[in-house]
């Protein structure tokens, strides 16, 4: 866990950034990643160095000539010094690092310098020279904590998922799933790997015996990442070389116009929160996500990418928005109807409106379901999530009654979900009614509400206590009033 030590000297960091003159929360994100993994390199290089001692033939990462851009020189520098070369000698050289030393470096080629002056890139170097990165656990908790500082979030479609539904959503794929060394999770949409770095997390503290069972290099190629900005495929990269996955596999494409046949049927996982506000012209999407829906509308166009990229039996856990549901168009209908009938729905989670506030107020809901060669459930498991254990307002501050720990313990119990009725917080319904229904998977469709029945007095029985009441308030006036006078 990061410490309130650490939280506090990043965010004088973060302020000594925004008094600088950089305003832009996702350029200093990516600033103080580059900082940070300047920092590291240094420490890589200590322990190439102790390494050599048995092994001399071990490559490293700073040559001779090179030795004066390592952290240890570099930031003991006078600020003019220090600046020139940034701006001359480091990024060129971390832009040269290979594939094979870093993943990260591969998004460094499009990377700029732009912390604006050498008296505020002295004063940052100093405050991160203070910083402890020598625990790797420390670091990546450090880092998620600096992304949930990127309150910008939101323009394009992209916004940060909240980590608490990640992690469940996470559990609810990972708790029971076969993990082999040739099992690949993937997220079509990665922003910063949330997902990514989360399904990481939960294998290392609940899965032991994955750990147990692959090598360092098969465990590091369960995990599969992209996204179409440079920035964010920069950051996700960094953020899993932070949590000790150093051949991060994140690609940096659109993954709708892209598609190629390499991707069909690649992965058994899919976790993911893609774009919902965008839309695209048919020539701007490669043909075979448009053969499975023809829209333009992105939220549906990833999850025809999603069925094309998943294997037979693999399995998807996806946020979509409330509308995607129940939509009447043809696309919609056309890809619920591949969902319900040509594949396995196995749960559709309806969360509250407010999840993700402040970045939009727009209802949501979780599809799970599995990819099969034709076969389909016989019925389809509902859960209407009322509190996430966070207030449903801008502020979003924690609360009591989480839902979250029952939607784990129900789905992970199904048997026992059999005899609820459909006025109770969960349910099953027959695939044959959702097809009945236009494949309509709103919760609100299916839910039984029940009235309670009220009843009022007569109009001329509370005629009759009104004035009664108001004799009593008469007659405490007037006892006021001698009250009064006769003082």
């Amino acid at each position: 866990m990061i410490t309130n030590t650490l939280k506090s000297q990043v965010d004088k960091i973060w302020e000594t950034f925004w008094t600088g003159g950089i305003s832009n929360p996702l350029t200093v994100v990516e600033q103080f990643t580059f900082l940070i993994f300047i920092k590291s390199l240094n420490t890589a290089q200590i322990k190439i160095d102790k390494q050599k001692r048995l092994n001399p033939n071990i490559a490293d990462i700073f040559s001779d000539k090179q030795q004066h851009l390592r952290w240890e020189s570099v930031s003991t520098l006078s600020a003019e010094n220090m600046f020139k070369i940034f701006q001359e000698e480091m990024f060129p050289f971390i832009k040269s690092l290979s594939h094979e030393q870093s993943a990260f470096s591969t998004y460094m080629k499009d990377a700029s310098f732009l912390i604006p002056t050498a008296k505020l890139l002295q004063k940052v170097v100093d405050m991160v020279s203070k910083l402890n990165l020598e625990d790797k656990d420390i670091k990546g908790d450090l880092y998620e904590y600096l992304l949930s500082k990127l309150a910008t979030a939101g323009t394009n479609g992209q916004f940060r998922t909240p980590r608490h539904i990640i992690k469940m959503m996470v559990e609810l794929m990972l708790s029971k799933t076969e993990i082999t060394s040739d099992f690949k999770i993937y997220d079509p949409a990665c922003g910063t790997a949330g997902f990514l770095i989360n399904s990481i997390e939960y294998i290392k503290e609940n899965r032991s015996e994955v750990l147990n069972d692959l090598t360092i290099n098969e465990f590091e190629n369960l995990f599969y990442g992209n996204d179409f900005d440079i920035s964010m495929a920069r950051i996700a990269s960094m953020n899993m070389m932070l949590h000790n996955i150093s051949g991060a596999n994140i690609l940096n494409n659109d993954a709708l116009s892209k598609f190629d046949m390499d991707e069909e049927e690649k992965y058994d996982l899919i976790l993911a929160n893609p774009p919902f506000k965008g839309s695209l012209d048919f020539d701007e999407v490669a043909k075979p996500i448009l053969d499975v829906a023809k829209t333009k509308k992105t939220e549906l166009l990833f999850l025809s990418l999603i069925l094309k990229s998943l294997k037979v039996g693999g399995r998807c856990g996806v946020i979509i928005p409330d509308g995607v549901l129940f939509g009447s168009t043809k696309a919609h209908k056309e890809i619920r109807a591949e969902i319900v009938s040509n594949n396995q729905l196995d749960a559709i989670i309806s969360m509250p409106s407010g999840v993700f506030k402040p970045y939009a107020g727009v209802s949501t809901a979780i599809i799970l379901f599995t990819k099969t060669d034709g076969h389909k459930n016989d019925k389809v498991w509902f859960y209407d999530m009322q509190n996430d254990g966070y207030t449903l307002n801008d502020n979003r501050t924690e609360c009591e009654g989480s839902n979250i720990p029952d939607i784990l313990q129900r789905f992970n119990n199904l048997k026992d979900e059999e005899n609820r009725t459909r006025t109770q917080q969960s349910f099953f319904v027959p695939i044959s009614e959702i097809e009945e229904n236009d494949y309509d998977l709103s919760i609100n469709r299916y839910k039984t509400i029940v009235y309670e029945e009220v009843i009022h007095e007569k109009p001329s029985k509370i005629l009759k206590d009104i004035k009664v009441i108001n004799e009593k308030i008469t007659k405490g006036l007037d006892e006021l009033g001698v009250m009064i006078d006769a003082h």
